[in-house]
């Protein structure tokens, strides 16, 4: 867990900030990740970014079988965002450990594996296969997708469920007991610090908040839904707001880091997640026209603490008056 937050402290002449951010026995270089879906693997950005000088990378979903996702049209652009309706495509457990998860290996940034399935024991099933495996930092449980008929936002919603489950995780890590749990909390709840207190008391080690809301576009010509699946999650700088409502409330709900994320497209949308409460933030859907986002956001936070004095990232969440 990490510790209480200090009121922000004037760095020394010449001190580097220091941008470090530690959740169990994870250690992020630096507050900025990249979200889970929006970033594949990793390879697929390799030429576009420098994978090393990001804090995390928030891998596209693992189930235990391949998903080839849902129908499409699968996206639709919307004011100030984006709608999607992927499906957790993914190629599997099995090819996830034999050709993304060597690729990932040695990379300076944390490696945090983006959990998903249709039951709790699918969840199980691919925790304890990565439990062994080298080269991952952390998982991040996703329980909170609103693009599946099964499993994902199911889970999200019921707070017994998400205690459930996250305890059967939390005491699966055996060969790495040192990797944390990471709940994605979906906002499509009627009190969200309900499930994140459900979480925590099930073992989580940090949360993720939050995932994509649930919106609809509908073709006027066609007189239908533009996505094949109808409905898909919301996402961009038009749910910035909420996400930062959220960050707001589930960290003065429980004592476990947050990780904020929902329309963060440069360093000032970063910080005001960082100044409501959150440990660290996730890019995602800016990186689709712009993968060099999440590296300008942490030249600007980097800024504001040198411009403001401010010694650790993590003294940021004391300065909101």
């Amino acid at each position: 867990m990490m510790a209480a937050a200090k009121p922000a402290s004037a760095a020394g002449p010449g001190a580097a900030a220091d941008l470090s951010v530690t959740i169990r026995g994870m250690t992020m270089p630096n507050p900025v990740g990249v979200a889970s879906g929006t970033f594949g693997y990793g390879e697929e950005y390799a030429p576009l970014v420098d994978l090393d000088a990001l804090g995390a990378i928030y891998t596209k979903a693992v189930t235990p079988e391949p998903r080839p996702g849902n129908p499409a049209p699968r996206l639709a652009d919307t004011p100030a965002g984006m709608l999607n309706s992927i499906g957790l495509a993914n190629p599997g457990l099995d090819a996830f450990v034999a050709d993304k998860l060597p690729l990932l290996r040695g990379r300076r940034c944390a490696i945090i594996v983006n959990v998903a399935g249709k039951t709790e024991d699918d969840y199980l099933r691919v925790v304890e296969r990565l439990d062994g495996e080298a080269g991952i930092d952390g998982y991040e449980i996703n329980v909170s997708c609103p693009n599946v008929a099964h499993g994902g936002l199911a889970f999200g919603t019921d707070p017994a469920q998400v205690e459930r489950l996250t305890r059967r995780l939390a005491d699966a890590r055996k060969a790495a007991p040192g990797r944390p749990i990471i709940v994605k909390l979906s906002p499509n709840v009627t009190d969200l610090t309900a499930i994140a207190k459900a979480a925590e008391a099930g073992g989580a080690d940090a949360l993720s908040c939050i995932n994509t809301l649930v919106g609809m576009v509908i073709d006027v010509k066609a007189r239908r839904p533009t996505l094949a699946m109808g409905t898909g999650g919301l996402s961009g700088p038009a749910v910035r707001p909420v996400g930062v409502a959220c960050v707001y409330r589930v960290s003065r709900a429980v004592s476990i880091p947050v990780i904020g994320l929902g329309g963060i497209a440069r360093a000032d949308d970063a910080l005001q997640y960082l100044l409501a409460g959150a440990s660290a933030v996730q890019v995602g859907t800016a990186l689709f026209s712009r993968p060099e986002t999440p590296l300008e956001v942490l030249s600007g936070i980097r800024a504001f603490m040198e411009r403001e004095g401010v010694e650790r990232v993590g003294d940021i969440r004391a300065m909101l008056r």
